[in-house]
Formats: C-alpha cells, structure tokens, sequence
C-alpha cells in the first residue's frame, strides 16, 4: 500500500507546487507535517526527497521507533509525541499536511479538521486517506484486514468511525479547500499489490485538496 500512496502524493506535490518528479530533490524546501506518521514510512521518503518533514504520532513507543529508524539511515526527522490540535495551537503551518490512516482513529472530528486546515498555508495542500463506511469497507477493512489476513490487530477498527468520501469532502470544503483528486486503492488478492481505481473507493481511498490562498 505505501508505495501506492507514496506515488500519488509525490505525483500531485510536484505538479501543485511545479517540481521535477524526475529530480533527486523534487521536493526540496518544502514544508510537510505527517500527522499519524508510524514508523515514518511517508515521512523518510519524502525526506529524502528534499522536504522538511516532521512526523507526529499520540504513541510514545513508534515515535521513538521512528526516530532510531530515522537516525540508522542518517536522516535529520524531528518526530513528535503529539496530537494535530497541539501543534496547531503553536501556530506553525506547513506547505503539506498529510494524514493518512489517521481520521478514522479521531473522536473529536471538528477540532482535528480545525487542526488540519489550521496547519495548512494559504495555497498549500492536504493529503488523507482512510476507509469508507459501506458494507464492504467493513468485510474487507475489518474481517479480512483483522481476523482472516490478519494484517492487523484484532480491535484496530471501529466500522462505525469510518467516513465516506462526501463527509471528509465536506469537512474540507467548510475550512476553505478544494478537491483535487480522490481515488480509490485496491487490493489485488492475485497479484497480491494495491492499485489507484478511481471509481472504486468502497473499501480504502485517499484524496488531496488545496487551501484557498
């Protein structure tokens, strides 16, 4: 899956902000802020790219997982045991915020979409992805994802704090951005690889948006 998101999100930085995508440092002297940033799997590529990435996570322990994996490969990442709403209320903004797998976790919706738009310079960019509440979001998100595939712990996700592309759509377009593209990602069983399909958003799906400058 990561490599998937990754494309899409290099793909649309370059073009939004007229980048190189060939270029070794595509992304050189940009702002992103990876909130819900693991173990920095987004985070140190778009470093290496020439971004100036800060990666945030409420989890003390992947934090300090991100950070040793970060200094292993001699990148300079400053990772944060924080929430969205803490950094926003500092008052930094970033030319990309990029939150994936992040707000179907949320309880407070409203104050982490403040947070969000909050941290997003005028004409930057919004990345996020999650999963959808249909009836295949929750065989495939959860039965297959949880209790057959296994790919994560039993309990990860609750169906009911998943959000359909429209709710996260219009979250965004009450706080001043724009769609850009939303598409769906696809696992292949066979191939055993995710895939962009943007007419099939029923189970996982990312999206990018840009702030009214």
């Amino acid at each position: 899956l990561n490599p998937i998101r990754l494309g899409f999100i290099k793909r649309h930085i370059c073009q939004h902000f007229d980048r190189d995508a060939q270029a070794f440092d595509a992304l050189k002297g940009l702002s992103v802020v990876d909130i819900g940033c693991g173990g920095g799997l987004i985070t140190e590529p778009l470093t290496r790219l020439g971004a100036d990435a800060i990666g945030l996570d409420a989890e003390e322990e992947t934090v300090k997982v991100a950070a040793a994996h970060a200094a292993e490969g001699n990148l300079s990442i400053d990772y944060h045991c924080m929430t969205a709403e803490e950094l926003a209320a500092s008052g930094r903004q970033f030319d990309v915020v990029i939150a994936l797998e992040v707000v179907e976790h949320v309880d407070g919706r409203p104050m982490f979409f403040d947070a969000l738009a909050n941290l997003t310079k005028p004409g930057g960019m919004i990345f996020m992805s999650t999963l959808n509440r249909t009836p295949k979001g929750y065989a495939l998100g959860i039965v297959a994802a949880e209790y057959i595939l296994r790919w994560l712990p039993r309990g990860t996700h609750d169906w009911r704090k998943f959000m359909r592309p429209s709710e996260v759509v219009g979250a965004l377009r009450q706080r001043g951005f724009s769609l850009q593209e939303l598409t769906g990602l696809v696992f292949d069983p066979i191939r055993r690889r995710f895939s962009e399909k943007p007419r099939d958003v029923e189970v996982n799906y990312i999206l990018t948006a840009t702030k009214d400058a």
